[in-house]
């Protein structure tokens, strides 16, 4: 798909084909490289929530309480155009009719945003000979804008489309007349207004200006020449062809535009389909985000839980616990304490705490490290925690030492006994064997 120059080409003749026989049998056109429709709602979906905590919220794009802002809920701004309206004044279109194209003008206009920032408008107008109302720099407020538009006056016999296509591609169209380069990524359109049938070539020259990147919307009223629309417009043909019966209800398609150059925001409609968080981009664009604990899947829209712990972007000084769905919390190594930030640890004094176990004295060694020690007069024990008195564990030693001697001396008894059987044994064996 080619992409769609600044600027805006409006044709009047033929608004909307009405369903029926004859416009099923026109055969169709052979096919065009389409443009992208302005203002087209994005997919539907489920509202998401509100921005997680400490997510910084980004404001919709809503035109709401600014000068030509389009919709009654403030759901959508129109976004910057290049705009060229091309109307037939020719002597069919009778005074009356041409006041209601001018009256169609002045509605699409009231629902744009109109600066030297915004949408720019231009005005063709056109019959056998082809008159640059005003270009697009010359009115960049909508007040004079729409003065301007109510001055313009009828020409004169013919109708020569095609000539007022090429005027305004070629004159409308350019940098000096007010458009903005192809590097601004400002839309160029132009909406053709008629109600009889060219009287030049306009397959041509519309190609050329759809090439040069103008979407180009084509009206028709009353005897309008609907093959002649189909050639004029760009794909694809049932968003950019229009038809009515007379120029009375023409007023009316005033509200389809305003749909169709309306930057909607799918975040304020619901329409978003993010599982969790929509973040207006603003000009009717916008993408999903997680809660925190989520990461956004590859459909971009849904999200899954993350084992934060398990991908090291926990921020936990000692010790990650995942607790599932995304959530985990921080904890510390024995002997420290989970800081107020609840992830970072300080070290804790056991002996301040009372939790030593020490019988007598806590001594503290730092780094939630300490030992034990006694009072005067008492020595620790082999717990390392509880103390005795140094007499006590002295007659205590006293003793065994006193149990060990006493079996040691009863144990060599009962060896010298031992021995002295057996060697009268051998004895009385050698006296019986003489």
């Amino acid at each position: 798909m080619r992409r769609v120059l600044p600027g805006l080409l409006l044709l009047l003749p033929p608004l909307l084909l009405p369903p029926g026989p004859a416009a099923a049998t026109v055969p169709a056109p052979p096919a065009r490289p389409g443009f992208q429709r302005l203002g087209t709602h994005g997919p539907g979906g489920s509202p998401g929530r509100r921005l997680a905590p400490g997510v910084p919220p980004r404001a919709p794009y809503s035109g709401a309480g600014q000068p030509g802002g389009a919709g009654a809920a403030g759901f959508c701004k129109s976004r910057p155009l290049d705009l060229v309206f091309i109307i037939d004044s020719s002597r069919s279109v009778r005074p009356l009719e041409f006041t209601k194209v001018k009256t169609f003008v002045s509605r699409i206009i009231d629902n744009l945003d109109i600066g030297a920032a915004d949408t720019r408008v231009a005005v063709v107008n056109y019959a056998s000979t082809v008159n640059i109302e005003f270009h697009l720099q010359t009115h960049l407020d909508k007040k004079s804008l729409k003065q301007a538009v109510g001055r313009i006056a009828p020409l004169s016999t013919g109708t020569m489309s095609g000539l007022a296509i090429q005027t305004a591609m070629e004159k409308a169209f350019t940098v000096e007349a007010g458009a903005r380069g192809p590097s601004s990524n400002i839309p160029k359109v132009a909406i053709i207004v008629t109600d009889g049938r060219p009287q030049d070539q306009v397959n041509e020259v519309a190609a050329r200006a759809r090439a040069a990147g103008i979407e180009l919307y084509a009206v028709g009223v009353d005897r309008a020449d609907r093959e002649s629309l189909r050639m004029i417009a760009s794909e694809p043909l049932d968003e950019h062809v229009f038809y009515v019966e007379t120029y009375g209800v023409i007023e009316k398609l005033s509200s389809r535009f305003q749909e169709t150059f309306c930057a909607v925001d799918p975040c304020m409609l619901g329409t978003h389909g993010c599982q969790h968080v929509c973040v207006s981009d603003g000009d009717g664009k916008h993408h999903c985000e997680c809660s925190q604990g989520y990461a956004l899947n590859a459909d971009k829209k849904t999200c899954s839980a993350q084992d934060q712990c398990a991908l090291g972007t926990h921020g936990c000084q000692h010790i990650c616990v995942n607790d599932g769905a995304g959530s985990h919390h921080c904890d510390c190594y024995e002997g420290y304490t989970l800081s107020q930030d609840n992830k970072t640890c300080s070290v804790l004094d056991k002996c301040a705490l009372g939790s030593h176990g020490c019988q007598h004295i806590c001594v503290s060694d730092g780094a939630a490290s300490y030992h034990c020690d006694c009072h005067t007069g008492f020595t620790l024990n082999e717990d390392k925690k509880t103390c005795s008195a140094v007499q006590e564990a002295a007659r205590l030693t006293s003793i065994r030492d006193a149990c060990g001697c006493e079996a040691t001396l009863t144990f060599q008894n009962k060896v010298i006994s031992y021995l002295q059987r057996l060697n009268t044994k051998n004895i009385l064996s050698g006296s019986f064997s003489a």
